[in-house]
C-alpha cells in the first residue's frame, strides 16, 4: 500500500520536487485545493487547511508549514476556497508569496493577508503577467454569476500559461452559455473541473452547486483538453459523488481525453504534448 505523506513532511516533499522544464507538477489537497509547481513557481490554488468537524478528511498540513508559496490563487469567497485561517498563516510562512483574488474580495483577502501590497486584484478577462506565469481570468458561473456593478465577477476560473503549457482552473462553476467559446482558443492542455454538481434539495439548504459529472465530461470535450482532472468532491457529506461515474460518463463520451484521478496529497507531473 502507497504511504500517504502528510503534514510537514509533504511540503517539504513538494520543496524538493524537481519537475522537468515543459512540464506542471500537481498536488491535490482535497476539494478544489491544489498545488502547481512549475517554471520555478510554486503556486497554491484555494489552499483549504482549515480544521472542521465538516471534514471527511483532514487537512494535508498546518499553515504555518506552507514556507514555499510563491503565488496564491484564490476563485472566489467561500470557506473552502478562501479560508481565512490558511491564508493568515500562509502569509507569515511565505512573505513573499502574492495573493490573486477576484476584484469584490481583494479588502477582505488584504485584511487576512495582512497586507494590501501582497494582493492582486483580479478581474474577467484582464490578463495579468507574474513572473513567468500569464493568468487569464475567467466568469464563472456558481449557479449565478453575482456581478458587482463597479467591482466585477465575484467568482472566477483562471487560465494560467507558463512554460509552455496552458492550464484551465474553473473554480467553482456551471457550464454557461459563452463559456466554451471562451477557452476554445487557448488550446488547453490540463483541465481542473468540479463535479460535485447540483440539485434542488442542495441549493435549497443554501450549498451552492457546481457542474455535475456530465457537464464536466462534456465541457472538457468541448474545449478540446488534452486532459482533465476532477476536482471539488470527496470533502463534505451530502455535497460529493463519486468520481467513477466522471470516468465512465467521459470514457464512453470522449475517449480521445485523457483523465486523471489525484491521489490525495500525491503527485501528478504532466508533461505537455501539443
Amino acid at each position: 500500500m502507497a504511504r500517504i505523506v502528510t503534514g510537514r513532511a509533504l511540503v517539504e516533499r513538494i520543496g524538493g520536487q524537481v519537475i522537468p522544464a515543459g512540464a506542471v507538477g500537481v498536488w491535490w489537497l482535497g476539494q478544489a485545493s491544489l498545488v502547481l509547481k512549475a517554471a520555478g513557481l510554486t503556486i497554491y490554488v484555494d489552499p483549504y487547511l482549515q480544521q472542521s468537524e465538516r471534514r471527511l478528511v483532514p487537512p494535508a498540513f498546518p499553515p504555518d508549514a506552507v514556507a514555499n508559496a510563491d503565488l496564491v490563487l484564490l476563485t472566489h469567497d467561500h470557506g473552502d476556497h478562501i479560508d481565512p485561517i490558511a491564508l493568515s498563516g500562509i502569509a507569515l510562512a511565505s512573505p513573499g508569496a502574492r495573493f490573486v483574488t477576484p476584484r469584490p474580495t481583494t479588502e477582505r483577502v488584504a485584511e487576512l493577508v495582512g497586507d494590501d501590497a501582497r494582493v492582486i486584484a483580479a478581474t474577467a478577462g484582464e490578463p495579468l503577467t507574474i513572473g513567468p506565469v500569464e493568468l487569464i481570468p475567467i466568469p464563472a458561473k456558481h449557479e449565478e454569476f453575482d456581478e458587482h456593478p463597479t467591482l466585477g465577477y465575484p467568482y472566477l476560473g483562471y487560465i494560467l500559461r507558463l512554460d509552455g503549457l496552458t492550464i484551465y482552473n474553473a473554480g467553482d462553476t456551471i457550464p454557461y452559455a459563452g463559456l466554451v467559446e471562451r477557452l476554445q482558443p487557448f488550446d488547453i492542455d490540463l483541465a481542473f473541473i468540479p463535479i460535485n454538481g447540483r440539485d434542488f434539495f442542495r441549493t435549497s439548504a443554501g450549498t451552492i452547486g457546481n457542474c455535475d459529472f456530465r457537464e464536466a465530461a462534456e465541457l472538457a470535450l468541448a474545449i478540446g483538453a488534452d486532459t482533465v482532472v476532477p476536482v471539488h468532491y470527496g470533502m463534505f457529506a451530502g455535497n460529493t459523488v463519486p468520481p467513477g461515474h466522471f470516468a465512465t460518463y467521459l470514457a464512453e463520451r470522449a475517449p480521445g481525453i485523457a483523465a486523471h484521478f489525484m491521489a490525495r496529497y500525491g503527485l501528478f507531473i504532466y508533461q505537455g504534448i501539443r
